[in-house]
């Protein structure tokens, strides 16, 4: 009497993940959260050390972007190490805000005294645009994600597969994006416009 000698593989057979447009589009998501994270830190950090009287309201805004900024790299570190951002309602909700209170620092700080940071708040406008676009298509794709579609019967997402190539190439033009924006954000602030450019490290003993 034959028995078995092997099962062929199932579709229950662990196989290697498959990249798709969701992975390269999480990617994005995470470097905008990087880079919006370091704009806000380096906002808070140019308010508290800003001259001038200590105002109430400088102080408050300073908290606000430190707590931010801090909560900022906590959720994006969250959701690459999940490959799922956490609390989806909540910063479906928080991400728009952030926005719009960036938008009235660029008005106010016109006429305040703080127009230097127009710069900065600009680019933590555009990354958490992007990071807000980015978590929305991710939701809409994504079964299970309030906002996204049921679960499919052959449990399939809609987004496509990626090569290895790529997803790199995807990844690499995501960054590049977010470095243009978050840069010129950094520099802004008081702690790029007293960092010493690259080339003059070593040319201080230098006669001109």
């Amino acid at each position: 009497m034959m028995t078995s000698q092997a099962i062929p593989a199932t579709a229950g057979t662990p196989a290697t993940p498959d990249m798709s447009c969701s992975d390269a589009v999480r990617l994005v998501a995470a470097f905008a959260g990087l880079g919006a994270a370091a704009v806000n830190l380096a906002v808070a950090s140019s308010l508290f050390g800003a001259a001038g009287p200590a105002l109430p309201v400088r102080a408050a805004g300073a908290a606000a972007a430190l707590l931010w900024g801090t909560s900022l790299l906590g959720w994006t570190v969250a959701g690459l190490r999940r490959s799922r951002f956490p609390l989806p309602r909540t910063s479906a909700i928080l991400l728009p805000a952030a926005a719009a209170v960036h938008v009235v620092a660029i008005i106010l700080g016109a006429g305040g005294g703080m127009a230097g940071l127009g710069i900065s708040h600009l680019a933590a406008v555009l990354l958490t645009l992007m990071i807000l676009a980015a978590t929305s298509w991710l939701g809409r794709r994504s079964p299970g994600v309030p906002g996204g579609p049921a679960q499919s019967t052959s449990g399939q997402g809609a987004s496509g597969r990626l090569g290895a190539g790529q997803l790199l190439a995807a990844a690499f033009a995501g960054a590049l994006l977010v470095a243009v924006i978050t840069t010129p954000g950094l520099a802004a602030s008081t702690a790029g416009q007293f960092a010493v450019p690259h080339g003059e490290h070593s040319g201080g003993h230098h006669s001109p």
